[in-house]
C-alpha cells in the first residue's frame, strides 16, 4: 500500500496517508470507518459492511463516534428557530417575559427576592435562549449558522448539542459566580463561544490550519474586553467548557469512546452545578435590584 500524503477522494484538500483497505482510494480522518482490518471508506461501507457484522454496525461515523445524518444541519437549525422564536415572544410581551427569564444572581424583583440563588435554577438555561435588542440575536444567530453546521456534522446530534447546552451552561454559571448578583445577563453568546472553543479543538485534532480559527478567536476576545455591555464572563465560561467537552470527545479512545465521553458531559455539569450550589451559598441574603 502507498503510504505517501495525497487528497482524500472525498475532501481533496485534506493530505492523508491512509487508504481504504477495500478499494484503496485515499481517506481522511473524517471519511474513516472502523473495519475489523484498517479503515474503510463510506462508499465501501453503504454498500456492504464488509464485516459480517450488519451494515449499521460498521455506519459511517463522525470523528467524535456519531452517527452521519442525512441533515447535518437539523439540530442547528431547531436551536436557532427557539432563539428566534423567544425573540419574538419578548418583542410581543415586553420585559414582563425578560424579567422572568434572564440570570442574576439575587435581587429584589417587584418587591420579591429573586434570581438564582433563590432557587430559580431554571434561569442559567433560559438566559442563554434569551435576546432582546435586535443586534445582539442577528449577531449570535449568524454566528450559529456559521459555525454550528460544521460542528453538528462533525460531532453528530446528540454530542453536539451535549456541547451547546454545557457551553451555555457555562457561561451562565460563570456569569452568576463572578459577576455582581444584581446584574442581569442574557444571550447565546456564551454558547457560540463554547462552539467557537470546540471548532479550534477539532481543527487541531484534525492536524488542519490553526491560523483561521485562531484570529477569529482573538478578534472576539478583543471585542469581549472592549465593548460596553457585554458579559465577559459568560463567554469566557462556555469557551473554557466548549473547548474541555470537545476535546473529551474527539480524544476519547475509540473502544471506549461513549464511557469516556459521558464521564467528560458527567464531570462539566458537575462541576457547574457545584460552583452555583457553593456561590449560592455565599451571597448576601438581600440586595436592590439594578435592573
Amino acid at each position: 500500500m502507498n503510504d505517501q500524503a495525497v487528497g482524500c477522494y472525498r475532501h481533496p484538500d485534506r493530505e492523508t496517508g491512509i487508504r481504504c483497505t477495500r478499494c484503496e482510494r485515499p481517506i481522511c480522518p473524517e471519511c474513516m470507518v472502523s473495519a475489523s482490518v484498517g479503515f474503510q471508506c463510506p462508499a465501501c461501507v453503504a454498500g456492504d459492511s464488509g464485516t459480517g457484522h450488519r451494515p449499521q454496525a460498521t455506519a459511517p461515523r463522525t470523528i467524535a463516534g456519531g452517527v452521519r445524518a442525512a441533515d447535518p444541519r437539523l439540530v442547528t437549525k431547531v436551536l436557532l428557530a427557539v432563539n428566534v422564536a423567544l425573540w419574538i415572544a419578548v418583542m410581543a410581551t415586553g420585559d414582563g417575559l425578560i424579567d422572568e427569564m434572564e440570570l442574576f444572581g439575587r435581587a429584589v424583583l417587584a418587591g420579591e427576592p429573586q434570581g438564582v440563588a433563590e432557587g430559580q435554577w431554571y434561569r442559567l438555561v433560559t438566559a442563554v435562549f434569551l435576546h432582546q435588542a435586535p443586534m445582539h440575536i442577528a449577531f449570535n444567530m449568524l454566528s450559529l449558522w456559521w459555525i454550528g453546521p460544521p460542528l453538528e456534522a462533525a460531532l453528530g446530534r446528540a454530542r453536539y448539542l451535549a456541547l451547546y447546552l454545557l457551553s451555555g451552561l457555562g457561561g451562565s454559571a460563570l456569569t452568576f459566580v463572578v459577576a455582581d448578583p444584581r446584574q442581569p445577563s442574557l444571550g447565546a453568546s456564551g454558547a457560540i463561544f463554547g462552539l467557537l472553543g470546540a471548532t479550534a479543538v477539532i481543527m487541531r485534532r484534525l492536524n488542519y490550519d490553526m491560523r483561521p480559527v485562531a484570529a477569529l478567536l482573538v478578534l472576539n476576545l478583543i471585542f469581549t474586553f472592549t465593548w460596553h455591555n457585554i458579559a465577559w464572563e459568560a463567554h469566557i465560561g462556555g469557551l473554557v467548557v466548549g473547548a474541555a467537552v470537545a476535546y473529551g470527545m474527539v480524544h476519547a479512545p475509540r473502544e471506549k469512546r461513549a464511557l469516556v465521553q459521558g464521564l467528560t458531559c458527567g464531570v462539566a455539569l458537575a462541576v457547574i452545578v457545584a460552583a452555583v450550589v457553593v456561590r449560592a451559598a455565599t451571597l448576601p441574603e438581600l440586595v436592590a435590584f439594578s435592573g
